[in-house]
């Protein structure tokens, strides 16, 4: 590990040495983008630190960061506190008012900042019920809250410099930096301990596996900066001298992809999934000879193979498709993007396929909060991408496959512990292994491969044991269906509860002349409809044995969304809520034995 860089605050201080760009950050306020040079970054990030002093913030006080969308802000506030040895606590915006409550007086937050007037209105509700939360400071003007530049202007003292410097340097690289709750698909958040070696060690090893130039490089962040995965990229974009432009929201992405035009962004599956539909939509919509050589593409490109395995007479059509179709693709998604990385879920294999076919490789890795979090990712360098594997584990970090085929991870990333959890720590520790609770399997190139999730593997009645998740991701690759639920622990058979993809819906029925109403229960009872899905159901199940396919489903007429608290932040399904909420539906597949 390089000498210079041993504490998360390090990365900023090496790219003012190496790169200081004029545009290290880059936030969108009010129609207009506005840059943060590397110098103005660190000199905020130190103001806030001097203001925290003068708040009597002191070594080890835990601070609560939390914002609706990446920003600026919150990477000045991370390096203002990380470098006074404070612990942030980041949090997701979305999460309940009650497991606000929950984090903030297990963490015994002393300080919070939020972003809007939004989440000040959650966070003021439960601040009586905080006891060590003084106050609450916010990016925007909000009524009734201070700002978070009274901090800013309470460090305009340079006097106190020489105390933030003198603390830094008492920093040790295994010193706590953040306690992260883990918004899990069940049960109560688990404050997750990393330190400044956890992530740093983590963005090091990671770097050799994505092929940025170094200080001239552009990315694009959407995805929560609360989660490890988006936060550890934007230490290694401050290490790799990358640009970072902050998209405003999900419904802008595509606005602000043409406008930044970036080399590089991270997905999730679910995004992705939404870009090909969308693309596909529209190619729905040609006619004549303009249909016919995009969908040819299409097909093409869902049989693409790395590295020119279909042979030459292939590569060369693909040549023909890339000029013709694919470039148009890549016009729409700003002309520049040469590298996705996708993590949080299992990425469907065509869409890694097509993508990859059309010149934007999407490289899947895997990871957990607890690692820090990356473990292995594809890379497209040195045959080192393999599709429908999630690569090869990193540099210092060690896999094993236990006996019943849990992957279990060592290394320099895996986490301190469980916060005020010693009980909880020692059950995923096996020595220096971490029990990830997937399971899978090495493949003979060395490439690790998820089979399923511990937990949610379940067994029937009739002792066969089904895997959801391989399930689910087969069937979400229609595109009538937006999210699905695999069901039927304990029960005679699997089933399924289907979020349709309703205006995918709308529009097929339109097409084929049925009613169409606002009213998703009509739409969702139609039998056309219903024989529709069926036949989508029957096509993934093709792919299983007789016992483990989905014999039964039923539709829900609620989109699954994080405001309604049925997806993580990271959009996978809350098995535990939605189960809770559709209890009817389950009970309806199940009558002969109900919950």
């Amino acid at each position: 590990m390089s000498q210079e860089i041993s504490r998360l605050f390090d990365f900023a201080h090496y790219q003012l040495q190496n790169y200081n760009l004029p545009k290290a950050f880059n936030t969108k306020y009010n129609g207009k983008w506005v840059a943060t040079s590397t110098q103005e970054f660190i000199d905020k990030g130190n103001a806030i630190s001097r203001g925290l002093l003068k708040l009597g913030i002191k070594p080890g006080d835990k601070i609560a960061v939390i914002s609706t969308n990446n920003r600026t802000e919150w990477n000045i506030l991370d390096l203002g506190i990380l470098q006074i040895g404070a612990i942030s606590i980041p949090i997701y915006p979305t999460i309940s008012k009650e497991d606000y409550e929950y984090i903030f007086n297990h963490a015994e937050v002393t300080h919070c900042f939020l972003s809007d007037k939004e989440l000040y209105a959650k966070a003021i509700a439960i601040k009586e019920q905080v006891p060590t939360l003084k106050e609450i400071y916010a990016f925007d003007v909000v009524k009734g809250c201070k700002n978070w530049e009274e901090v800013l202007d309470l460090g305009k003292d340079e006097t106190l410099q020489a105390e933030v410097e003198k603390i830094k340097n008492q920093v040790k690289p295994d010193d706590l930096a953040t306690i992260i709750y883990t918004s899990g698909t069940t049960g109560k958040p688990k404050g997750v301990m990393l330190s400044h070696k956890n992530v740093v060690t983590n963005v090091i090893d990671c770097m050799p596996r994505l092929p940025l130039e170094l200080g001239n490089f552009t990315a694009l962040s959407f995805l929560p900066v609360c989660h490890i995965f988006e936060r550890m990229l934007h230490y290694l974009y401050q290490y790799a001298g990358t640009s970072v432009y902050f998209a405003e929201s999900m419904d802008k992405i595509g606005e602000n992809i043409k406008e930044v035009k970036p080399q590089f962004m991270t997905v999730v599956p679910r995004l992705l999934e939404k870009v090909y539909d969308g693309i596909i939509a529209k190619g729905s919509e040609l006619q004549g000879i303009k249909r016919k050589l995009f969908f040819w593409a299409v097909e093409l490109g869902l049989k693409y193979e790395p590295y020119g395995a279909n042979g030459w007479w292939y590569e060369l059509q693909l040549k023909i498709a890339n000029k013709l179709i694919f470039s148009k693709w890549r016009e729409a998604l700003g002309g520049n993007l040469n590298l996705m990385v996708s993590g949080s879920a299992a990425l469907q294999p065509r869409l890694a396929r097509v993508f990859a076919a059309a010149q934007m490789p999407v490289m899947e890795g895997y990871g957990l909060t607890e690692t820090s979090p990356v473990i292995s990712v594809n890379m497209v360098n040195n045959k080192q991408f393999k599709i429908g594997t999630i690569g090869k584990t990193i540099d210092n970090v060690s896999v094993k496959i236990a006996e019943d085929g849990e992957i279990l991870v060592k290394g320099p990333n895996v986490m301190l512990g469980y916060y005020k959890d010693p009980e909880k720590t020692a059950s995923v520790m096996t020595g220096a292994y971490f029990h990830t609770g997937d399971k899978g399997e090495i493949d003979a190139d060395g490439f690790l491969k998820i089979t399923g999730r511990k937990k949610e593997i379940f067994k029937t009645s009739g002792g066969k044991y089904i895997a959801p998740a391989l399930l689910e991701n087969e069937m979400k690759q229609s595109r009538f269906i937006e999210q699905i639920l695999v069901i039927g622990e304990g029960q005679k058979m699997p089933a399924a509860l289907i979020q349709p993809n309703f205006k995918f819906l709308r529009d097929w029925a339109k097409r084929k002349g049925e009613p169409v109403l606002e009213d998703n229960e009509d739409l969702i009872s139609n039998p056309r409809i219903i024989k529709r899905i069926q036949k989508e159901i029957n096509k993934g199940n093709e792919n299983f044995g007789k016992w483990e396919t989905i014999k039964v489903f039923e539709m829900t007429p609620d989109t699954w969304s994080l405001e309604n608290g049925l997806l993580t932040p990271t959009m996978k399904p809350k098995r535990d809520e939605i189960i809770r909420k559709y209890i009817h539906l389950y009970n309806k597949i199940y009558p002969d034995n109900p919950k």
